[in-house]
């Protein structure tokens, strides 16, 4: 590990100031991802700022009726709340599906936002890499494939975004609030990550120095009726090859409201809006969800050994439809 320096956070305005004055410097949570990419020397840092003393750990109601979540809550405090257990089923099912339990206990909402990719060319140190190295190449590309990405893929980056928290908060319309150099901004969940495109190494919105404080849930009725299903190589401690977050709103035998999110499949957290709408107006059954989960897959870009990920990720998607549609 390369040597860096180490200091407390004394106030939200003074840790931006400190990372946003040096290239090298971040923010340090849990560190549960970060420390290992610095083991690995896949990321270098001079200066860390530990956030973990900063006011930012409390599940509040909102005026709205909705949930506030600051950014230094830990996975597990969040997973076992009352209200999001109640409330919004899928997020605490999708916490409990990730890491290990030890893991949750250390992992915090903020660094589960910046978690990076698992793609083993990213974290071997060596291999092409334009999300570690930009412009050096990818070598998943035609390389061993099998658990990267089949949408919003591009030529340069096919690494499949890992996070499960953050395939149920995009589903629930959640807002990512942050207090940066420039001063405090909300940004929909839907913008927060970037799709590789030409410029894979930027993987969030956020500018240097800007550090997230919190996460906003609108208060939404329909997604106490919702269910994160994750398919995966062995039943713990693993990513997925493909999961869903889902919710489904029905009024007089109709579809009105639904929600469909996908994990294990894309190079970001993945809103199949368009399959959402084909819902609308529906009856819930086997033929509108298999319609949708056609639809939530328009546009896959399958490798070599990843083909197999597009009727799973279908699969799925109908499954946890089906789950939702049956509950009281």
């Amino acid at each position: 590990m390369t040597p860096f320096d180490y200091t407390r956070a004394e106030g939200s305005a003074a840790a931006v100031k400190q990372v946003s004055g040096s290239a090298k410097a971040t923010f340090l949570g849990g560190g549960t991802c970060l420390i290992d990419l610095m083991k690995l020397h896949v990321e270098n840092h001079d200066l860390l700022v530990d956030i973990t003393p900063l006011p930012l750990d409390r599940i509040e109601a909102t005026a709205g009726g909705g949930v506030r979540i600051g950014a230094n809550v830990r996975n597990s405090e969040l997973a076992h709340d009352a209200t999001i257990y109640k409330n919004y089923p899928a997020l605490s099912e999708a916490l409990l599906s990730g890491a290990s339990p030890q893991l949750r206990n250390m992992a915090t909402v903020g660094g589960n936002l910046m978690q990076r990719t698992r793609c083993p060319y990213f974290r071997n140190g060596f291999s092409p890499c334009n999300k570690r190295e930009p412009k050096s190449g990818c070598a998943a590309k035609d390389g061993y494939n099998r658990s990267h990405a089949v949408l919003g893929v591009s030529e340069h980056c096919i690494a499949t975004h890992p996070s499960d928290m953050c395939v149920a908060l995009i589903a629930f319309d959640a807002v990512v609030k942050t207090h940066g150099p420039k001063g405090e901004r909300a940004i929909p969940i839907t913008d927060f990550h970037l799709v590789p495109g030409d410029t894979p190494d930027r993987e969030t919105v956020l500018e240097h120095g800007e550090l997230i404080t919190a996460v906003e849930l609108p208060a939404a009725p329909w997604a106490m009726r919702s269910h994160y299903l994750k398919v995966r190589d062995r039943a713990s401690y693993e990513f997925a090859l493909a999961s869903a977050a889902v919710a489904l709103e029905v009024v007089d035998g109709v579809i009105k409201t639904a929600r469909v999110a996908l994990g294990g499949v894309a190079t970001k957290p993945w809103r199949a809006a368009d399959a959402e709408k084909s819902l609308v107006g529906q009856k819930p059954g086997a033929p509108a969800f298999a319609a949708t989960a056609e639809m939530a897959t328009k546009g896959v870009a399958p490798r070599q050994f990843n083909g197999f990920k597009v009727a799973l990720v279908r699969r799925v998607i109908v499954r946890a439809l089906e789950t939702v549609a049956a509950m009281k």
